[in-house]
């Protein structure tokens, strides 16, 4: 078994090849960088044209390096909570909504739901503009009758490769508008958007396989049998890759943004258990649910301070920023980018507090990154009580792998709890893979996991070949 996983993130698309065990094949890795459009209105836009064609790049690399070969099976870690109108003729009316964007509000005289406590308990999100519930009407306001319907950004890119390309629970349970239990969309959160599920993508069923158009497979003769696997929320497939599938371990993840996050066994015919007012709670798939909270911040808070403080790097920046950690006097509110659900801060909610003249830069990244952890910590203890005892914490996503200092400062932020490090970069991608196998309860078992204080491993570590 050979399998094509793809990473449809925020800030780049990845396209790598991994064997039977979910283990990466050494430099069999594509990668293009995209472009994110913000602004300080809150604007945080992707181009779907332009993502499309980065993706068909990196196929092209890929079938080019022979790296497609064999290929039996595509498995997919795609971003939460992105949507964009479509017209009749299928093209997009304008750009991709990311998670980033905090623009979208009510429409005037609008009401949300008759019972936001059992709305949030039945679809894990809320009335909130991060999900599809405020984003269509909003959307729709601006484009007019000329929207057909609406789509998330990876079931865009994917139907102009696919002969068809619903959307899995599990992306569908990050627009705030699926019944987690009955895995349908929700008739009052359909209400409350104002569509018609004829205006929504269809769902895919269990279990459902996919194939490349005939145009397609002709570009890619490699993949012209490859059975293609219902797309991942990338969170979920975080936790996955991370090897944390149970109530025994959480997931802290930092790539451009930041969650952190539980998964457990839920099917389809079995109750949801109580959730917390303050975390959502999505699918992973049509067998198990993940609860947590997410940040606006993450990597992007470093890109940041690397871009405008002129920062020392590599072992430089390390050694300062242990230095600065012994009498850390800057205190920052980190919220940069505003709230993700369910709070309402806007884009622009940044704080820095305790600077002086002596302040430094690296000062403030530290009091930057310092700040997150504590964000972190706090709603770790709220998904504690979720599930009624302390757990493992597993550290991963690139932020993670670039910095030990910041290892360590989540491990001093979340002590006494016992604090790991995932090696393998590519969580996601992996955990997609994974699940696509259908062996998400052998993640647990899954390689790369070692002390915070050790670096990264190369892309080859980090598959579910048990140790």
């Amino acid at each position: 078994m050979t399998i094509l996983a793809l990473d449809l993130g925020t800030s780049s698309v990845r396209g790598l090849v991994l064997d039977a065990d979910a283990v990466p094949r050494p430099g069999a890795l594509a990668r293009r960088r995209v472009r994110l459009t913000t602004g300080e209105d809150g604007t945080g836009t992707l181009d779907g044209a332009g993502y499309l064609a980065r993706l068909v790049e990196c196929l092209d690399e890929l079938a080019e390096g022979g790296h497609l070969r064999d290929v039996e099976l595509v498995a997919a870690s795609a971003q939460w909570h992105s949507v964009l109108p479509l017209g009749a003729d299928g093209e997009p009316l304008g750009p991709v909504l990311t998670w980033l964007d905090t623009r979208p509000e009510p429409v005037a005289g609008s009401a949300g739901p008759t019972d936001p406590a059992a709305f949030h308990q039945r679809t894990g999100g809320w009335w909130h503009r991060c999900y599809w519930t405020v984003r269509l009407p909003w959307l729709r306001e601006r484009a007019g009758s000329r929207v057909a319907r609406f789509v998330g950004l990876v079931e865009y890119v994917l139907d102009a490769l696919l002969t068809e390309a619903p959307m899995s629970v599990s992306m569908a349970s990050g627009t705030g508008m699926l019944d987690l239990g009955r895995m349908a969309w929700d008739a009052e959160a359909c209400a409350l958007a104002g569509v018609r599920p004829a205006e929504l993508p269809a769902l895919a069923p269990q279990r459902w396989r996919g194939r490349l158009r005939p145009e397609c497979a002709r570009r890619w003769p490699d993949l012209a049998e490859a059975r293609w696997t219902a797309p991942v929320g990338d969170g979920a497939a975080s936790n996955v890759g991370s090897g944390c599938v149970d109530e025994s371990r959480a997931a802290v993840t930092v790539g451009t943004s930041a969650a952190v996050r539980v998964v457990r066994v839920v099917p389809a015919d079995a109750a949801l258990p109580p959730l917390p007012d303050q975390l959502w709670r999505y699918r992973v798939d049509h067998e198990h649910v993940v609860t947590g909270a997410a940040y606006s911040s993450g990597g992007n808070l470093y890109a940041w301070a690397n871009r405008e403080l002129r920062l020392p790097e590599g072992a430089e920046l390390e050694a300062a920023l242990a230095r600065s950690t012994r009498d850390l006097r800057v205190r920052a509110n980190p919220r940069f980018g505003g709230d993700r659900p369910p709070g309402v801060a806007a884009a622009g909610s940044g704080e820095l507090h305790g600077l002086s003249f002596g302040t430094t830069a690296v000062d403030v990244l530290a009091g930057l990154m310092t700040g997150l952890c504590r964000l972190v910590a706090d709603d770790l203890a709220v998904l504690e009580s979720d599930v009624d005892h302390p757990v493992e914490v597993v550290l991963g996503g690139g932020a993670m792998a670039a910095s030990a200092w910041w290892r360590g400062t989540f491990a001093d932020a979340l002590a006494p709890r016992t604090v790991r490090f995932q090696h393998n970069p590519e969580v996601g991608a992996t955990g997609a893979a994974l699940v696509a196998l259908g062996r998400v309860a052998a993640a647990a078992r899954v390689g790369g996991i070692g002390r915070t204080d050790e670096g990264a491993a190369p892309n080859t570590v980090g598959g579910a070949r048990p140790h």
